[in-house]
C-alpha cells in the first residue's frame, strides 16, 4: 500500500455527512488498546479561534523544551498536516502502517474518516512518547470523536451560531454541545463568549465540580493591546505572532491555560512561543499574507463571527489599496447571505467559486443568494490561474480569498503544483 492508496481508502469513509456519536470511536480505540489513556492532553473546542489557540499552546510548550503533539482539522494541502509533533507532520509510513495493521477492523466496522484520523493521532503521539498533546475538536464537542479522553484542561475559545442543523439553533444549545468536552474535576478555560454561553458553562462546571476560568476576569482591554493579569507578573500583549487583535485574545487564553494548569510563568519563554507560533506549528490561513506586492491575503474565516473578525483587521489597511478584490467560496450550511452582505461593503469586486468538497455551496447557489441582496458577483472558474496572473501584475490592488478552509487548501494545492 502506498500513501495515495492509503489516503484514498480513508477519504472514502467521509460518508458525505458528519456522523456524531462516540460508540464507533470508543470501539476503535479499544481495538488499538486505548493509546489516548497514556497521554497528557489539553482539549480545545470553539466556534472560532480553536486552531490558533491550540497552536499557541503547542508553540509555548515547545519553547519550554517539551515534545508536543498537535492535532487539528481540516488540513489545507495534505492529510499529514492534521497530525504534527513539534511542527513536523506525521510521515507517510506511519499512516500506511496504521491502516495496514487495522485494515480488517476498518473494513468490517467502517469507522468514519475523522474517527480514523483521531485514532491515528492518539496512536502516533503515544508511540512517539510525547510530553503533551493538544487536541482540537472537529465539530461541536459532546459527540465529537476527540471527546474520548480525560484531559488535563478543557478550553472553549468562542461560541457563535454555526452548524445549526447539527449543533442547535441557539447559542445555549451550541454552548451545551461545545461544553460537552468539560470533564469532572478538570479545569475549564473559556474565551470571550456571549452571556448565554457563560450561563451554560457555569451550570456544567458546577455539576462536574470544575474550576471555571473565564478570560474576561483576567484581562484588561485597550485599543491596541491587552493586559493579562498573571499569577506572578502581568503580560502586555501588543502582538502575538499572528495578525489581528482577536489573536491577542487567543494568545492570552493560551497563556492563562498554561499558567493555571502547568505553572508556566517565564515571560521570555511565553513571548517566544507566541512570536514563533507559525514557525513552530506551521500554521496556515490566519490572515496569512500569501504575497506582499501585490497583496494577497488568505483567511480561514468561514462563519459570521469569523468574517467580522477578519474585517476588523482588514479595515485597518483597505484604504491604502487602489482596488480590493474578493474570491469567496463557502459551505452550504453557513450564513452566506449575511456574510456576503458584510463583505460587499468592503470589496470593490466579488468573485464566487466553489470546491470539490461535498458540503460546499455551488456557485449557482451563491449567485442566487447574492442576487436576493442585490450584490454584484461574478463566477471565477480558474482561481489558481487568476491568482497567479494577479501576482504577476505588481499592482497596488489587494486580493483576498476566504469563506472556507477547504477553499484555501484547494487553491494552495493548485498553486504549489
Amino acid at each position: 500500500m502506498n500513501i495515495d492508496t492509503a489516503l484514498e481508502k480513508i477519504y472514502s469513509l467521509k460518508q458525505f455527512h458528519i456522523k456524531l456519536g462516540l460508540d464507533n470511536i470508543t470501539n476503535l480505540l479499544n481495538h488499538i488498546n486505548n493509546p489516548q489513556k497514556e497521554l497528557k492532553i489539553i482539549h480545545v473546542a470553539g466556534s472560532n479561534g480553536k486552531g490558533s489557540t491550540a497552536s499557541f499552546l503547542s508553540s509555548i510548550l515547545q519553547e519550554c523544551g517539551y515534545k508536543v503533539g498537535l492535532y487539528t482539522s481540516p488540513h489545507f494541502v495534505k492529510f499529514n498536516e492534521r497530525i504534527r509533533i513539534n511542527g513536523l507532520e506525521i510521515d507517510d509510513s506511519s499512516i500506511i502502517d496504521f491502516l495496514e495493521e487495522n485494515k480488517k477492523y476498518i473494513g468490517k466496522k467502517k469507522p468514519t474518516f475523522f474517527e480514523i484520523a483521531t485514532a491515528l493521532a492518539y496512536n502516533y503521539f503515544n508511540e512517539n512518547n510525547i510530553d503533551f498533546a493538544i487536541m482540537e475538536t472537529g465539530l461541536g464537542g459532546r459527540l465529537d470523536a476527540t471527546n474520548t479522553i480525560t484531559p488535563i484542561a478543557s478550553v472553549i475559545t468562542s461560541i457563535s451560531l454555526e452548524h445549526s442543523r447539527i449543533l442547535g439553533d441557539t447559542l445555549e444549545k451550541i454552548a451545551y454541545e461545545k461544553g460537552g468536552i468539560i470533564k469532572k474535576n478538570t479545569p475549564v478555560f473559556v474565551g470571550k463568549v456571549p452571556i448565554e454561553a457563560e450561563k451554560v458553562f457555569l451550570e456544567i462546571t458546577k455539576e462536574k465540580n470544575c474550576k471555571l476560568h473565564n478570560i474576561k476576569n483576567y484581562i484588561e482591554e485597550f485599543q491596541n493591546h491587552i493586559i493579562l493579569k498573571g499569577d506572578k507578573t502581568n503580560y502586555n500583549l501588543y502582538s502575538s505572532g499572528l495578525e489581528g487583535k482577536h489573536q491577542l485574545h487567543n494568545a492570552t487564553l493560551a497563556i492563562l491555560v498554561l499558567q493555571k494548569t502547568l505553572n508556566i510563568n517565564d515571560d521570555k519563554i511565553i513571548f517566544r512561543g507566541l512570536n514563533n507560533v507559525v514557525k513552530n506549528t506551521n500554521l496556515h490561513g490566519r490572515y496569512e499574507r500569501f504575497n506582499d506586492s501585490p497583496t494577497v491575503i488568505f483567511d480561514a474565516a468561514h462563519n459570521l463571527e469569523g468574517i467580522n473578525v477578519f474585517l476588523s483587521q482588514f479595515e485597518k489597511e483597505a484604504s491604502k489599496y487602489n482596488k480590493t478584490i474578493l474570491i469567496y467560496g463557502a459551505m452550504q450550511d453557513k450564513n452566506n447571505s449575511n456574510m456576503l452582505k458584510l463583505l460587499n461593503k468592503h470589496f470593490d469586486k466579488i468573485f464566487l467559486t466553489s470546491t470539490n468538497y461535498e458540503r460546499a455551496a455551488t456557485v449557482s447557489e451563491l449567485k442566487k443568494i447574492a442576487k436576493l441582496s442585490n450584490i454584484e458577483v461574478e463566477e471565477l472558474k480558474q482561481t489558481n490561474i487568476y491568482i497567479s496572473n494577479f501576482i504577476k501584475q505588481k499592482s497596488n490592488d489587494c486580493l483576498t480569498v476566504l469563506g472556507s478552509i477547504y477553499l484555501l487548501g484547494e487553491i494552495k494545492k493548485e498553486l504549489s503544483q
